[in-house]
């Protein structure tokens, strides 16, 4: 037991010098990727229930009195002049069939969406069983969902020859992976290449407030579309937006939106973050994560899922989406 005081001495008597002692190191300096980030938020939000009761009532009586303000006219358009007033009914006539067609397009897409979630839950059904007569049933969906097709013609044609040798459901699932599904999963992460290229270009180049967010949520809506179109399952405006809002809330909620320490690792290659400017930086981090959702979207979009074929990397995606643009940036 001491009493009193316990004095220790220092050998170096700097490191009792708060005042000359190194500045923590601020880890906000670091690019987080703040584009995409919002487009996150944006594309995830979701209204409240009080919000959605005015836009609702508000788009009603918008509606209601665009139609009366319509049906005046056109009366009195034919009281005044039958031909004109019949002009005027011909052209209301035509946009009604021309907003129907639009909804009818959009319903047939959300149908196409759910066929491939369809097929992808009776393939996982099939691997998980193991039984031959589910991967059949799956096959034969398959060609029915690219029986039109001219570009998948070859793939067709090589799993309808060789289906009959192979006796064993993952066998069969895998072989319709590789002859099938291979081409569009190569046409698919190009797309992806190409919005990771873009979004990362805008974000490092141009200086202009919101240029980067508006850059990352138009090309990841594309991206996220035209992968959708690749395999089969073509999307309309509300078709896409709500497989983007399906894309984005499952990377939220398993925490991929965000810059961590192994998508630090793989984009920057040993501190290349340190050896640019923030503004590249964030260039490089925002491409990284539009490859997130790239490869998200795929899985998604894709009506099998990954088992014979690996998946595709995001530090492979960005390194060849960002080769030659930042120097050797992955």
């Amino acid at each position: 037991m001491t009493r009193g005081p316990i004095l220790f001495d220092l050998d170096d008597e700097k490191a009792a010098r708060p005042d000359i002692a190194p500045a923590v190191p601020d880890l906000s300096d670091h690019p987080q990727g703040a584009a995409m980030q919002h487009v996150a938020a944006i594309a995830t939000h979701r209204p409240s229930r009080l919000a959605r009761w005015f836009w609702s009532l508000a788009l009603a009586l918008t509606s209601f009195v665009v139609s009366l303000a319509a049906w005046d006219y056109v009366n009195a358009l034919l009281a005044r002049s039958p031909i004109l007033g019949g002009i005027a009914t011909g052209l209301i006539a035509l946009l009604i069939g021309v907003l129907l067609i639009i909804s009818l397009r959009e319903l047939a897409a959300f149908g196409r969406l759910r066929k491939i979630d369809r097929i992808q839950h009776s393939a996982k059904d099939a691997h998980a069983s193991g039984k031959l007569d589910a991967a059949r049933a799956v096959i034969s969906q398959l060609e029915q969902l690219y029986g039109s097709r001219d570009d998948t013609a070859w793939g067709r044609a090589e799993l309808k020859s060789r289906q009959s040798e192979i006796l064993d459901a993952e066998g069969l699932l895998g072989l319709a992976e590789t002859t099938l599904l291979a081409p569009l999963d190569a046409r698919a992460q190009r797309e992806v290449e190409a919005a990771a290229r873009q979004v990362a270009t805008v974000t490092a180049i141009v200086p202009l407030a919101l240029a980067d967010l508006f850059t990352a949520l138009t090309a990841n809506l594309r991206m996220i579309r035209r992968i959708a179109q690749i395999y089969g399952g073509r999307s309309g405006t509300l078709g896409s937006w709500r497989l983007t809002r399906t894309v984005l809330t499952h990377l939220v909620a398993t925490g991929a939106v965000a810059v961590g320490d192994d998508l630090i690792s793989s984009v920057a290659g040993g501190g290349i973050l340190s050896k640019v400017s923030r503004r590249f930086g964030e260039g490089v981090v925002n491409g990284a994560l539009t490859a997130r959702v790239g490869v998200a979207a795929i899985e998604v979009c894709r009506p099998l899922p990954f088992q014979s074929v690996k998946k595709p990397s995001v530090s492979g995606l960005v390194s060849r989406a960002l080769s030659g643009l930042f120097g050797r940036s992955a």
